[in-house]
């Protein structure tokens, strides 16, 4: 981008072009999708399964604020650890889906998330942590039903905060939101633009403003009057 400016020609550097459009994302970003679903991400069992929960709801093709909805309702019916989830019977799973508003697919990510539950118990005792020693952590994310290359994609940028060996991590769907609203698409150089606690916001940031071009247009608007 070509808007700090020099004292020559009032133009703003390239550097701090970017600062100022990503300031104007994260004015409106305020917080990541798991927070929005109401998980407390820590390095603990119950929060990693929410957020991989989250990511199995967010890889379908429905919009973002359903899968955040579905989320905590699935969470508030306590449904917030692999075992709360393998006890839940099948039908309360797409209930709680169905008051999110997760109706298209409540019944075959009802089956998914009960498979996945299961198989998270069998394998890692219910906890996340045990995967993250896996030789390919990111691999054995796709062996959990429900979680493809999206899923893995989604879960390990929003748990980036708290598995630092993975952040920057910038995901497909991320980088077209910086191109979209200009800014570099290395994960080095965005890593360069906020704090590390910034870093998984701003990335939620990105990827809504692939999904909403009249919200990047409005970032960009921001970002050039100031």
């Amino acid at each position: 981008m070509t808007t700090k400016t020099d004292g020559k020609t009032g133009r703003k550097t390239a550097g701090a072009a970017d600062k100022a459009v990503v300031r104007a994302l994260l004015d409106r970003q305020k917080r990541t999708y798991a927070a929005e679903a109401g998980i407390r991400l820590r390095n603990t069992p119950a929060p990693l399964y929410q957020a991989l929960v989250l990511a199995i709801l967010l890889s379908a093709r429905i919009r973002s604020q359903i899968a955040v909805a579905a989320a905590r309702a699935l969470f508030d019916a306590g449904m917030r650890d692999p075992r709360a989830m393998a006890r839940a019977s099948w039908q309360d799973r797409v209930d709680a889906l169905g008051e999110g508003g997760y109706r298209r697919y409540d019944e075959r990510t009802s089956t998914l998330l009960g498979k996945g539950a299961e198989l998270l118990l069998e394998r890692y005792g219910g906890d996340l942590r045990r995967l993250r020693e896996e030789s390919d952590p990111k691999r054995a994310l796709m062996d959990v039903p429900g979680i493809g290359t999206t899923g893995a994609d989604i879960f390990l940028r929003e748990v980036q905060g708290v598995w630092p060996e993975f952040a920057p991590y910038i995901d497909r769907k991320a980088v077209d939101g910086a191109r979209r609203l200009g800014l570099p698409t290395s994960p080095a150089r965005l890593n360069g633009l906020v704090t590390g606690r910034d870093m998984p916001r701003l990335v939620d940031g990105l990827v809504h403003a692939a999904l909403d071009k009249p919200l990047a247009d409005e970032v960009l608007a921001a970002a050039d009057t100031t």
